[in-house]
Parts: C-alpha cells; structure tokens; sequence
C-alpha cells in the first residue's frame, strides 16, 4: 500500500468514527472538565464534531483528519484520534489496518489540554 492509499485509508476510518460514533475496535472518551457535564452537554459537543469540516494544514498536516476544534455555546472545544495497539501498551504500527489498531476519540474543553 503506498503512503498515499494509506492516508487515505486513514482519514476514511478515522472519519468513520467522527461521523458515526462507531466503528471496529473504535471508542469516543470524554475527558476533562467535559467528564462532570452533562450527557446533553457532551451530546452537543458530539454533534459539532460530527459536522466538523473544516480542515486546515496547521490542524491537519497529515490529512488523516485526527484532530480539530468546535465552538458550542462560545465555549471550545478540542477533539483528537489516536491509535494504538490491540493491548493498548503502544501506538499501532498500522493505523490503517482497523483488525490491528483501536481507535480512540477523545473530546475535552481546549482549556483542558
């Protein structure tokens, strides 16, 4: 697979659980002070990055779409995907490859990062 058809196969699963909240051995986390609000609360928060589209290089260098910043009721908000092995002790060698990797989404207030 060239490093092409790798982003790309990146971006596409990492989309996947943007958009869907679900995919193969994929998990959305809250963390932070977004942990103590409400579910309505990380709901709103869960919808603004599902619509999320507006990438840039500064935020994704990569194009994998792993990363950005919403605003919801004036407040900020940062979300990031990472990818790590099936034990959880390293990151994944293969990010592209969902049998071998889980991937996590974490959503936090920008001010907790």
């Amino acid at each position: 697979m060239t490093n092409d058809a790798k982003t790309a196969r990146i971006r596409e699963l990492n989309d996947e659980l943007r958009t869907k909240g679900r995919a193969l051995n994929g998990r959305i986390v809250a963390m932070g002070g977004l942990v103590n609000d409400t579910p309505e609360k990380r709901h709103q928060v869960f919808a603004a990055v599902v619509n999320y589209d507006a990438w840039t290089t500064g935020d994704d260098p990569y194009g994998e779409h792993d990363f950005g910043k919403v605003i919801v009721d004036g407040e900020a908000f940062i979300w990031k995907i990472d990818y790590y092995s099936l034990d959880e002790a390293d990151g994944s060698e293969h990010p592209e490859d969902q049998k071998t990797t889980i991937r996590v989404l974490t959503l936090m207030y920008a001010e907790d990062y």
